[in-house]
């Protein structure tokens, strides 16, 4: 570059006249590097027309020269120099401190994203330079700021930031001259937990572009913080020709200062400053100060109050001190003097798990033993401790906790006896921060076998805010190291109230309040307060036993004391024994003791193998208002289904929605429905049935959508009815169009993650409808009137359409249609029941076909079995009057015989048949013949002249009588 330089101005001389230069006239640059590691000096024109009288080029240093912190190359000699006081250098570093405006070399522009609106302007949404740092955009436009830097050895980049909201995302990457992104794995920042954050990335040699890029999501219709920046500061260039002049406010009195050192409070400086100036004695100059300002009168806002360590005693003095750095005057009219300290009160109590010992400071019992702030009681054998933190009495600041203020290194919080509180601050912009550190999370012994369903921990606290302004307290949970969200805010006044939020991984490692008065840079608003009165933290590894809890075991490791009960039992008060859990109930975690630990499931579930929660197969059979038992099977929609909420559109036209993943029935040990925050490194992730994140389609990352604020709807299935209420959970009618035929399935969830908004956590239901014209599996709708799923922001409603939402067919469902004999074929065919109300089970059964006979075969059959019964018919006539006559016949004899005596029958003389007496007469009361044969010895019995004989015996003269008569 240099070479063409100066081939550009001996083009020039030949159109110029051209006059003598002075050295003011030019200034020394470097060609570039040869592949022997060689360069020139060469002697660059300032102005176009000095042409004559420059240096002649000479041998440069080499290309790995360097000067160290403190010094400066200059060109003339080629040697190092010290810098001048008030002035400093980095050496082979260049740094940006100052921004006043934007340095030379950085560029920023604001573009639209790729799904908002094409006419948005966003030609403003740029960083902001603010004097000590530069800012971040807060709008739904892409804000870029980028810096170009040649290097000629490899190099380092750091530079701090304060990120505190996680409604902007935040991202920084470097990219070659070959626009590749050297580093595109580690991009997106880590939130900032209580103050300035300093990231460090190394740097190739060669050209390297390096972009600092935001777009804010301002969902929830609150401002939005911007991103801040400040130090920038680059290694790896050759060499720096020139030392920086100190910025305002700070000074370097030696030569050779590789920093320049920040004025003390009271004191000021101007740029280039080798000293700091006192102020007068009636203003005041923070740390830093370039002026000095008057001081106002003393006020209340301008001290606090603290409290002293318990002495031998018991006493407590109570102290004031002023808000460091003291700005305010007591000399001036109407101004307020310090209040007498050293009035002794009586020490607040220890808090639990602590006992006061000789000293009369408050000391943790030992492990095995709890309090209740007094005295320290050993554990019962059989019972282990319940060991947490539980601060509720504040007379000096917890070894866990700490104080810090943002903008000053000053405590933030102060301790008040029955409360802990925030100092009336610098400035109303100040983060007044209260963070505790947790190790960790165990839990007890008597709920390990149980850790996959019970609750690892939970922090709970009480607080109240006192505001006259716009005042903001929030609530952040570090998941670790690279992530610490906002988990809830409260604006404004509030009053005394509890908040519980559960801890569900070990990487949940701190938790921090942050109270912010105002957006104004006075101390307008210092009586502004935000008050914290209990912190109660569960299973906190390292933490101290507030009581003891019995326990019982199926199995006991050495040196245990407590026995768990089993799966399923619970522990009957005062006496140690298990008891079995009636059947279908689970055990609650946090009633350990008592039958009123046993929950009974709601109705379509059953307890899990562990006895710690109620689960559904997804098949269950139902029956209507009529008596009908359906049978359902919904495991075809088990699967993690997810179903979006209307689009929504932020002021400048960002599109963005709420996606919710359901998973519809639960398995053992799994929780099937996830939610993950993708923005920053920690990718926190909640689980249960269902659960709700923000989605924003953008393309400011390799993925097309962006999803962040993930929290839990439902995380326990509480039952599975048709009835549209359930314990306090209730799914309206109007919700959703009214059901044609059979009642619609509801699934009910429950969790237990409660907010400010929600004190008993979120619910759900999912009301299944059977539709058999619907083949998709993720149908489902969100109610008409709540395109967000709630009406409440706590219970949430879906309707899911499906054919695998019907019961399963039975033979109930269907209905036989019988066709006419044709041919000698008659076919049965089967149909489905109008309308069908049913899917899957029992398929229709096959057309059956069988023979059948026609009319005209039943009409000759009919013809002739009439005349075969005709004929049938006569000749019984014909029988039955013979034996008539014949019984006529021998009664007729038997009077004849009887000699005219009534009531006198004859008595035979022989037992022979004579000649010509038909046996049959004789025998017919003693033997049945058959009809056949009766007509047969009818025939016989007639005379060849047609008359029958009948031959008449006498008693008396042995005399055989024949009567001949005619043939009947």
């Amino acid at each position: 570059r240099e070479l063409s330089i100066v081939c550009f101005y001996v083009q020039l001389c030949e159109t110029h006249t051209c006059v003598s230069s002075l050295q003011s006239d030019y200034h020394f640059e470097y060609t570039e590097c040869d592949v022997l590691g060689s360069r020139w000096r060469v002697a660059v024109p300032n102005k176009a027309d000095i042409c004559t009288g420059l240096p002649d080029p000479v041998k440069g240093t080499q290309c790995t020269f360097s000067c160290n912190e403190g010094e400066y190359l200059d060109m003339q000699s080629q040697q190092c120099q010290k810098c001048a006081a008030g002035t400093y250098s980095l050496g082979t570093s260049v740094a940006f401190d100052e921004w006043d405006s934007l340095p030379t070399g950085f560029v920023t522009h604001g573009v639209i994203t790729n799904e908002g609106n094409d006419q948005t302007d966003c030609s403003n949404s740029t960083w902001t330079p603010k004097g000590d740092y530069i800012a971040s955009n807060t709008d739904e436009c892409t804000a870029t700021l980028s810096y170009a830097v040649n290097l000629k050895q490899p190099g380092s980049l750091s530079f701090e930031y304060f990120y505190p909201d996680t409604s902007i995302y935040f991202e920084f990457f470097v990219q070659n001259d070959q626009c590749q992104s050297t580093d595109s794995n580690s991009r997106w920042m880590r939130i900032s937990e209580s103050s300035w954050s300093k990231y460090t990335v190394e740097l190739n040699k060669g050209n390297n572009v390096l972009y600092w890029r935001t777009i804010a999501y301002s969902l929830q219709g609150s401002a939005v913080k911007p991103v801040l920046l400040r130090n920038i500061q680059i290694s790896g260039v050759a060499y720096t020709s020139e030392c920086f002049h100190c910025k305002p406010g700070t000074h370097s009195a030696n030569p050779g200062s590789a920093r320049c050192t920040p004025c003390p409070a009271d004191t000021y400086s101007n740029k280039g400053a080798t000293t700091c100036h006192e102020c007068e004695e009636d203003k005041y100059a923070v740390v830093g100060s370039a002026s000095c300002k008057p001081r106002p009168a003393c006020t209340s806002s301008d001290y606090f109050y603290t409290h002293t360590p318990c002495d031998s005693e018991g006493k407590t003095q109570l102290m004031y001190k002023w808000i460091e750095p003291k700005i305010c005057s007591e000399t001036v009219e109407g101004a307020l003097k310090l209040p007498a300290s050293g009035e002794k009160q009586t020490c607040p109590p220890c808090n639990p798990g602590f006992f006061v010992s000789n000293s009369s400071t408050c000391e943790p019992c030992p492990s095995g033993s709890f309090s209740n702030g007094t005295v320290c009681t050993e554990c019962r054998a059989g019972t282990e401790p319940v060991v947490g933190f539980e601060y509720k009495w504040w007379n000096t600041m917890p070894a866990n906790m700490k104080s810090t203020l943002l903008s000053f290194v000053m405590a933030a919080w102060e301790v008040a006896g029955e409360y802990i509180y925030t100092t009336p601050g610098d400035r109303d912009t100040d983060y007044l921060m209260l963070t505790l550190s947790v190790p960790g999370y165990r839990l007890p012994q008597s709920m390990v076998k149980d850790a996959e369903r019970s609750e690892l921990s939970r922090i709970t606290f009480v607080f109240e805010t006192i505001c006259t302004a716009d005042c903001k307290l929030y609530f952040l949970a570090g998941y670790n190291q690279w992530n610490n969200d906002v988990v809830e805010r409260w604006n404004g006044r509030n009053h005394k109230q509890s908040y519980s939020y559960l801890i569900q991984s070990n990487s949940t490692v701190s938790f921090t309040w942050t109270f912010k008065r105002t957006d104004g840079t006075e101390r307008n608003y210092s009586a502004d307060v935000a008050k914290i009165y209990s912190i109660v933290i569960t299973n906190a590894i390292g933490g101290v036993a507030t009581k003891c809890r019995r326990c019982a075991l199926t199995s006991v490791k050495a040196g245990s004391a407590c026995v768990l009960c089993p799966p399923g039992h619970y522990m009957v008060n005062g006496t140690g024994a298990c008891q079995k859990c009636p059947p279908n109930t689970f055990i609650r975690t946090d009633q350990p003791v008592g039958e009123a630990a046993c929950i009974r499931c709601g109705p379509n579930t059953t307890t899990n193998k562990a006895y710690t929660a109620c689960l559904s197969d997804c098949i269950l059979d139902l029956r209507t208002s009529k008596g009908a038992l359906l049978h359902y099977d919904f495991s075809p929609l088990a699967n993690v289904t997810s179903v979006h909420s209307s689009p929504r559109f932020t002021s400048k036209g960002l599109r963005y929605f709420h996606r919710f993943n359901l998973g519809l029935c639960g398995t053992e040990g799994r929780m099937p429905a996830s939610c993950v925050d993708n923005v920053t490194e920690s990718g926190r992730e909640v689980k249960g049935y269902v659960c709700q994140s923000t989605v924003v389609p953008s393309d400011i990352r390799s993925q097309s959508l962006v999803s962040s604020q993930p929290f839990l709807i439902g995380d326990s299935l509480i039952g599975v009815t048709t009835e549209t209420t359930l314990g306090n959970i209730s799914s309206l009618q109007w919700m959703f169009a009214a059901a044609l035929g059979l009642p619609d399935v509801l699934f009910y969830y429950k969790s237990s993650d409660a907010t400010q908004s929600c004190q008993q956590g979120r619910s759900a239901t999912v009301r299944m409808r059977c539709d058999p014209t619907v083949t998709a599996k993720n149908r489902i709708m969100l109610p008409s009137n709540c395109s967000e799923g709630t009406c409440d922001g706590c219970t949430f409603h879906f309707l899911w359409q499906s054919q695998h939402a019907c019961p399963l067919c039975t033979k109930n469902h269907y209905r036989e249609i019988v066709s006419a004999c044709i041919q000698g074929i008659q076919r049965t065919t089967y149909v489905w029941q109008q309308p069908v109300q049913c899917y899957g089970g029992q398929p229709l059964p096959a057309q059956k076909v069988s023979a059948c006979v026609t009319l005209d075969f039943w009409l000759k059959f009919g013809v002739s079995t009439g005349a075969v019964a005709a004929v049938l018919l006569i000749s019984l006539i014909c029988y039955f009057w013979k034996k008539t006559r014949k019984l006529q016949y021998k009664y007729s004899r038997l009077m004849m015989t009887s000699g005219g005596r009534e009531c006198e029958l004859p008595t035979a003389d022989s037992c022979a048949i004579m000649e010509g007496e038909d046996a049959e007469d004789d025998l017919m009361d003693l033997t049945k013949k058959s009809f056949f044969t009766k007509i047969k010895s009818f025939s016989r019995e007639r005379t060849s002249d047609g008359f029958d004989s009948v031959p008449l015996k006498s008693s008396s003269s042995q005399t055989e009588i024949f009567v001949i008569g005619p043939k009947m």
